[in-house]
């Protein structure tokens, strides 16, 4: 889930800085303190937004650098439980396929790739048994994400697509498909059926 955080810190400017404006010293610094940062609680820094309000610095004995208490904005992406995702399928193993969802990466287990019994092959692709369905690298999918663990630095992110709505963007289209000709020939029987009542 994307959501925007308005922060309040003391922001280290260091002096290779000094020679810009105090705003642009910290916003630069902002960006160079959060580039790749991921923190339990709010989740994968993507940009700071903006820098709303700078106070005045103050310099410590010993330390070349500046200290400014800062107001600033960050857009982060935080991975909930349940939350729907898009991803491109960035590598697949034997147990499964590593996930690229744009912010970070998450793994999908081979179990729950498709409700079928799952194969790997030689050449790095899932394949199911019955459906003749297949899962390989460059592969657009709508996801689930059913676990989020915090043991290192970034969070394991564990996906499902055996559920509704969920797979290969073509699987989803296919079924689609099949639900619509079921409908329709659903309706085209009431209709039938409709019509056959009233003539009596």
């Amino acid at each position: 889930m994307f959501y925007l955080i308005d922060v309040d810190d003391h922001v280290r400017v260091e002096p290779k800085l000094f020679g810009l404006s105090t705003l642009e010293a910290v916003e630069r610094q902002l960006k160079e303190i959060y580039a790749n940062y991921y923190d339990k609680e709010f989740g994968k820094v993507i940009t700071v937004v903006e820098v709303i309000n700078v106070g005045e610095g103050v310099l410590i004995p010993g330390d070349g650098a500046a200290y400014y208490s800062t107001q600033f904005r960050l857009l982060v992406w935080k991975p909930e439980l349940h939350e729907l995702v898009s991803g491109i399928v960035s590598e697949v193993a034997t147990f499964g396929a590593f996930v690229n969802l744009g912010v970070m990466r998450g793994m999908i287990h081979i179990s729950q790739t498709m409700e079928d019994y799952v194969t790997f092959s030689k050449t790095n692709i899932l394949t199911g048994k019955a459906s003749k369905r297949s899962l390989k690298q460059g592969d657009l999918c709508h996801l689930r994400i059913v676990a989020v663990s915090h043991k290192r630095d970034e969070p394991k992110i564990g996906l499902t697509m055996r559920q509704p709505d969920l797979g290969k963007l073509e699987w989803i289209k296919e079924d689609q498909l099949k639900k619509d000709r079921e409908t329709a020939k659903i309706m085209k029987i009431q209709t039938k059926a409709a019509k056959g009542g009233k003539k009596k």
